[in-house]
């Protein structure tokens, strides 16, 4: 089976290696063992950008699937927003709880097999989900759903650290991140449409038809792992492990950045159709699912988060995506569609630009054991999600729109915060340096 991160390098594997087995290719990877990696416009980088984003498509249209239809979903079964909202909530709480030791799975039988289990599993259960007989049912059902598709997030970023050259890392993630964005614009267009004829349930089945061809996809595109070393992970040593990255400071402040960014998400796409259906906007099902086409801007956003990144700097792109993010928050608070509009563009903007820059910064800063260190970033970011839509629909139902608004509000002011305190640090690390260089 192909290679894991467990420290051993290209390098090391190589110099292993008889020098007869060892041809011009293989020492140009023991010299530098980047080079064995993909590359934009290499080989086998383009099938592997289009299995990933196909991925991303499904996880996200799964994963939100009842997001639009939350509204349709509590007139049906007469229940407050507060507790339909439970139906998104329990599907990001099962893979928070399911990615940490799916990672430890991954690093056992490889990422590309569990991609492809996680993402078939999910795939079945959704076929059930519109079959749901009640709110309890349809909630443990999305919970078992959010546990299935944990595999996913848990190997995708371990996946890329290992076989896409450190250089792309940011754009290849930023690809999957921007799968993400077109499965949750995609999954919510559906689903309006479908939900407006047809009723919830047939919009949740067509959602999983959407998976099924996703799913069919990425097995067939995406390449085998070339640097992947399969190696067993015991419960101690996964929790040695999960400690080591819990103890790097860097790493914290990235997996509280995560989750903070998406408690404002979570908050405001699973309130916004409530909002949306209300006085005084007064929109049918279909409009309130394609205004989620603002996803699109995620797309974007993510997929240039690179270029952000090279330009101002990891510090710099976040303050610029928690400002972008903020202002939309603001915006959203007015009584016109064009300007609710407006601020979701925003949101979303700054929302996904923070996560790309986020995640990528995890998989760079974390040297060995990637995919546990991935799974405590997805751990803390799907966390997030479910208390950002518990806590944004329990405000709204409580106080309205400016509830959800001012949590979105506290929590991009903890991630200014944070990153504020990064920046000031390494400001003064450079300062001691520069005093030491000068005695």
């Amino acid at each position: 089976m192909p290679p894991a991160d467990t420290g051993a390098s290209v390098t090391d594997r190589a110099a292993a290696s008889p020098p007869s087995s060892i041809g011009s290719s293989s020492s140009a990877a023991a010299t530098d063992p980047e080079s064995a990696k993909l590359r934009p416009g290499g080989p086998g980088y383009r099938r592997m950008s289009f299995a990933l984003f196909a991925a991303g498509v499904a996880t996200f249209a799964l994963l939100y699937s009842t997001q639009a239809l939350l509204p349709a979903i509590s007139t049906d079964l007469a229940v407050s927003p507060d507790q339909a909202s439970w139906t998104v909530s329990a599907a990001t709480f099962g893979l928070a709880l399911g990615v940490i030791p799916l990672s430890a799975v991954s690093e056992r039988f490889g990422r590309r097999t569990l991609m492809t289990v996680s993402l078939t599993v999910a795939t079945l259960i959704a076929m059930l989900v519109p079959f749901a007989p009640s709110l309890g049912a349809l909630i443990a059902l999305r919970g078992i759903q959010g546990v299935a598709l944990a595999g996913l997030p848990a190997s995708a970023m371990a996946f890329l650290a290992e076989e896409v050259r450190a250089k792309a890392l940011v754009a290849a993630i930023g690809l999957f991140v921007a799968g993400n964005s077109i499965g949750g614009m995609s999954g919510r267009i559906v689903t309006g449409w479908v939900a407006q004829a047809w009723g919830w349930r047939a919009a949740l089945g067509a959602v999983g038809v959407l998976a099924v061809v996703c799913t069919v996809t990425f097995r067939l595109l995406v390449p085998k792992a070339r640097h992947f070393v399969s190696r067993s992970v015991g419960p101690r040593a996964l929790a040695r492990t999960l400690g080591g990255h819990l103890a790097d400071p860097l790493l914290r402040r990235l997996y509280a950045i995560g989750g903070l960014f998406m408690t404002v998400f979570g908050a405001v796409y699973t309130v916004i159709g409530y909002r949306l259906v209300a006085e005084p906007f007064n929109l049918p099902q279909g409009i309130i699912g394609s205004i989620f086409v603002v996803y699109l801007v995620g797309t974007v956003s993510s997929a240039a988060a690179g270029k952000l990144v090279a330009r101002t700097g990891r510090r710099g792109a976040l303050y610029l995506a928690v400002g972008t993010t903020s202002t939309g928050l603001l915006l959203s608070l007015a009584d016109s569609v064009y300007a609710v509009l407006a601020g979701l563009i925003l949101i979303t903007a700054g929302f996904f630009a923070g996560h790309a820059v986020a995640s990528s910064s995890v998989s760079r800063t974390a040297k060995t054991a990637r995919a546990q260190a991935s799974a405590l970033y997805q751990c803390a970011y799907y966390t997030g999600s479910s208390l950002g839509g518990a806590l944004g629909a329990a405000a709204f139902y409580a106080v309205g729109w400016q509830g959800t608004v001012l949590l979105g509000l506290i929590a991009m002011v903890g991630a200014a915060s944070i990153t504020l305190y990064a920046t000031r640090k390494a400001v003064a690390e450079r300062r001691l340096l520069h005093l030491e260089k000068a005695a």
